[in-house]
């Protein structure tokens, strides 16, 4: 399933990594694209969008869709 997510906070390289391996950490199988100048992270992943959000929350960054 994929699902969109605005995330706010994202303003490097390795915000990216650390939104990523989160992300990976919780579905090894994900597909992640993220695009820092929209603050938005594209998840494919058969994990619920909660599991989903908590994981990006848990690096620090803010999930407000």
């Amino acid at each position: 399933m994929n699902q969109i997510f605005t995330v706010e906070g994202m303003t490097c390289g390795h915000c990216e990594k650390a939104v990523t391996r989160a992300l990976l950490a919780l579905d090894a199988q994900a597909n992640v694209v993220i695009d820092r100048t929209h603050n938005t992270v594209q998840v494919d992943s058969e994990k619920n969008r909660e599991a989903l959000a908590q994981a990006i929350a848990d690096e620090g960054y803010r999930v407000s869709a």
